[in-house]
């Protein structure tokens, strides 16, 4: 976290939360949501001001309530998610990179969905893989030692007891499970839409 945004937390403790105006898209993303974006469930205009994008990175984080948020100096800006709290597209030389631009560890855990979204867990961090990436990640997929053909895929999408799909990662293969995308929020803890809680 900027240390200007520690030393405006420390001047203004208490300045009210702002809710439905930032969200992450499924690709990685930044969407500033204005009042009619808001009332028409639409995603917003992309954010595209290196400057401000490097701020939000830096200063993105949760609460204990698994709700994501950019700390703006003393105010939260919590964020509506698409998918994850954080998503990763493929680099040449970094592996899997984080939308902050920083690279994730090494991944412990892959999953893919009924549609075809792959997520890896690296640690306390669930990404979704961007789905401009998804064909040339899903093309390395192997079953039993041989690169795992196309109709392999979709057998194993269609039935949870089809032969087993890994992903070559990190020098390890990973075992490929089956997992919902409406679920996604509850097995991992996170909150994809926060709202300020109503008053009692």
């Amino acid at each position: 976290m900027d240390d200007v945004v520690r030393q405006a937390m420390a001047k203004w403790p208490n300045v009210p939360h702002c809710f439905g105006w930032l969200m992450l898209d499924a690709r990685g993303g930044w969407r500033m949501r204005d009042e009619r974006a808001q009332h028409l469930d639409l995603p917003g205009d992309k954010i595209d001001h290196p400057a401000l994008l490097g701020f939000i990175n830096r200063n993105y984080t949760h609460d204990a309530q698994g709700r994501w948020y950019f700390q703006n100096g003393p105010q939260r800006v919590y964020v509506d998610l698409e998918l994850t709290p954080y998503v990763i597209r493929t680099d040449p030389s970094a592996g899997f990179v984080l939308q902050t631009g920083e690279s994730l560890a090494a991944p412990t855990n892959a999953w893919l969905t009924t549609e075809g979204r792959l997520l890896l867990q690296a640690g306390d961090v669930v990404a979704t893989l961007d789905d401009r990436d998804v064909a040339a990640v899903l093309a390395t997929l192997t079953s039993g030692g041989a690169t795992a053909s196309d109709e392999m895929i979709m057998d194993w999408l269609e039935k949870e007891d089809s032969a087993e799909l890994n992903l070559p990662c990190a020098g390890r293969n990973l075992p490929l499970q089956h997992i919902d995308a409406g679920k996604l929020a509850a097995q991992f803890g996170f909150v994809t839409r926060p709202r300020a809680e109503a008053p009692d």
